[in-house]
């Protein structure tokens, strides 16, 4: 009975991997080998991917240290937070200093890890800077201006705006867990534009907030356009170089010299992370140059008037690819944000930026504000 068992079994795993490979080769998709072998997303998934480097600044500006540098211990609370989501990087800076800074399994002050969506808003500052340099008039400019398939049909009513705030009506697919969807072809695939120009409008733009990570890969795309320079150029031109960043950082690409994966996949550290939590701080100003428009910030900190998906109400937590938090423990935040628990969060109020990095991330409460988040900004309104 057992050997009949085992050879039923073995005949139902055949017959699966012949129905994959017959899948890819017919279909010509042959990431999903990839996808399949490798499951889910990891923070040093760089090591899967080619890259291309964002070089540290030829004039790297080291972080003050807070005169009470590690001097309180967190709550007993947040590091069993920290512990459970396998966080191995916690920093935060308040009025320009760190004041806390830990890190674990193996990962330090110049480690490569993931950023995840974390990219996300770096793409909407580089926007912002193409903006204030005026490669880009402004941010209701139609996307066909850039890209010449979206002169067309409905595609045609599209503008930047509604890539920045998650209002396209693309057909793009966010699924994580299936190896069909167009994310997942997204991260394992090797052709990135191709993916882009099978996209088509199915919703009125400007109206529903739908998290869609094509939205920012064409946003990347326009900038390339725009800008004549591969986004990791162009990220070394506006942000490594000027504010100082003290490492090379890695951004992944579709393949070897490459598009590289807008949406998400820079690699690098809690400290220069940091460094763009400060820019928007200090609104677009690093220590008295204007990088990027101090109007194009606040506008990319600001509630976009769209509708949420599940319920038909306002939104208040997404604005041009910044993540919004609203009255968290008593204060506004904006923040940046990955699948993992990558943050950049900032708190205005305070003068305080916080860096989390790890593995894994805390339930969300309510629309999309999520508890670990909340104890983090509680932790460091109490204890810093």
């Amino acid at each position: 009975m057992l050997k009949k068992i085992l050879k039923s079994i073995g005949i139902v795993l055949l017959l699966i991997i012949l129905g994959v490979n017959m899948y890819a080769v017919f279909s010509g998709k042959l990431y999903f080998y990839k996808a399949v072998r490798y499951n889910f997303a990891g923070v040093d998934d760089y090591k899967l991917f080619e890259n291309r480097t964002i070089h540290k600044s030829a004039h790297p500006q080291a972080w003050l240290q807070s005169k009470s540098f590690n001097k309180k211990p967190l709550s007993a609370q947040l590091q069993t937070t920290l512990d459970s989501l396998e966080t191995f990087a916690f920093l935060v800076i308040k009025n320009d200093s760190i004041v806390y800074e830990s890190y674990s399994d193996g990962y330090g002050t110049s480690s490569f890890s993931n950023s995840f969506s974390v990219a996300k808003s770096v793409i909407s500052i580089l926007i912002g800077a193409a903006y204030t340099e005026g490669k880009i008039r402004n941010i209701d400019q139609p996307v066909g201006d850039f890209i010449p398939s979206f002169k067309e049909g409905g595609k045609s009513k599209i503008t930047i705006r509604h890539l920045l705030t998650m209002s396209s009506g693309l057909n793009w697919d966010e699924s994580y867990s299936s190896p069909f969807s167009m994310t997942t072809e997204a991260y394992y695939g090797d052709d990135l534009p191709k993916l882009l120009s099978e996209l088509e409008v199915v919703e009125e733009p400007g109206k529903i907030y739908r998290y869609l990570s094509g939205n920012t890969q064409l946003l990347g795309l326009i900038v390339e356009k725009a800008t004549g320079k591969h986004l990791a150029e162009y990220a070394e031109e506006k942000l490594w170089e000027p504010m100082g960043m003290e490492n090379d950082a890695l951004w992944c690409l579709d393949k070897a010299n490459g598009t590289e994966k807008a949406y998400c996949c820079i690699n690098s550290n809690a400290r220069d992370f940091a460094r763009l939590g400060k820019l928007y701080l200090k609104k677009g100003n690093w220590n008295g140059i204007q990088i990027i428009d101090s109007s194009f910030v606040q506008q990319s900190t600001k509630v976009a008037p769209l509708l949420d998906p599940d319920d038909n109400q306002p939104i208040d937590y997404y604005g041009l690819q910044w993540w919004l938090y609203p009255d968290c423990n008593g204060v506004d935040v904006f923040y940046a944000r990955g699948i993992l628990g990558q943050y950049i969060i900032v708190v205005p109020e305070k003068n305080i930026i916080i860096i989390r990095l790890g593995k894994k991330r805390g339930p969300k409460e309510g629309r999309e504000k999520l508890t670990d988040v909340r104890h983090f900004v509680n932790e460091a309104l109490t204890n810093f």
